[in-house]
């Protein structure tokens, strides 16, 4: 006899709804596992229920997608490999404009280009610093859109002949893991770097926002923060633009609009 068991007692993640074929004391037992399984997974806010396709497989999985960007599964694969990116290239971010205001204090790190295009070895200028950028880039995130398309595609490199284990997308190993993290906690480390990726993208977009109304480097900002909380935060510098809205970074006129229009 098929009969619908609903475990509608609101818990830390929802509802979860389940068909089976099981009675009487197989049904309360199964009833029970069901309960405890929904109730060891965390979700974004207590009593929300997750979208079908967010099942808590990926790392940082929290039942966060209230636009249904993720519903169509090349999507979620897609956008799920361009968060983590994006974080990794923020935690990047974020430690080099800190380790530049503790080395070279009195470089403005909004303004650190137009420093580096003056100090650039070989002869070298902005245009060619950015074409070789551009080159690199465009390689690496060509052969990340191949991988996507046929996961393992590319694993051997073709110049240096090496090949990665790539056993999960994006986690390529090999030379990229070189002291062998998460051998025995893969999906723990995992969600660590999505947490700490998520929270550096928050970062840089603050440090952005921060050097846009006052013209100071984070570090600097936080100090005049400490010394005056009442005249330095976020409310009192709402609506301030302090950097020109263009910037000349050798011979090339560079727009740097501010977030928000500024007085």
């Amino acid at each position: 006899m098929t009969t619908t068991m609903q475990a509608s007692k609101p818990s830390f993640i929802g509802r979860v709804a389940i068909r089976t074929n099981l009675s009487g004391k197989a049904q309360a037992r199964h009833r029970m596992v069901v309960t405890a399984a929904a109730a060891d997974r965390k979700l974004w806010a207590p009593g929300v229920v997750a979208p079908s396709y967010l099942d808590g497989s990926l790392p940082g999985d929290y039942g966060w997608d209230p636009l249904g960007l993720g519903s169509n599964p090349k999507a979620l694969t897609w956008y799920q490999q361009a968060e983590l990116q994006n974080g990794r290239w923020a935690m990047l971010g974020v430690a080099g404009v800190l380790a530049q205001e503790i080395a070279k204090p009195d470089v403005f790190f909004y303004e650190s280009a137009v420093y580096s295009s003056k100090n650039l070895p070989f002869g070298m200028n902005m245009g060619s610093l950015l074409a070789i950028n551009f080159l690199l880039m465009h390689w690496v995130e060509v052969r990340r859109w191949q991988d996507i398309r046929k996961f393992g595609s590319v694993n051997k490199d073709p110049i240096f002949g090496y090949e990665v284990p790539n056993a999960e997308m994006g986690y390529p190993g090999g030379p990229f893991n070189p002291l062998g993290f998460g051998k025995d906690n893969m999906k723990e480390m995992q969600t660590k770097e999505i947490k700490n990726a998520r929270l550096a993208m928050i970062a840089f977009m603050a440090f952005i926002v921060q050097a846009q109304a006052t013209g100071e480097n984070p570090l600097a900002a936080l100090k005049a923060h400490l010394a005056n909380p009442l005249g330095e935060n976020i409310l009192t510098n709402l609506g301030k633009c302090v950097i020109p809205a263009t910037s000349e970074v050798a011979g090339i006129v560079i727009p740097t609009p501010c977030l928000w229009p500024g007085q």
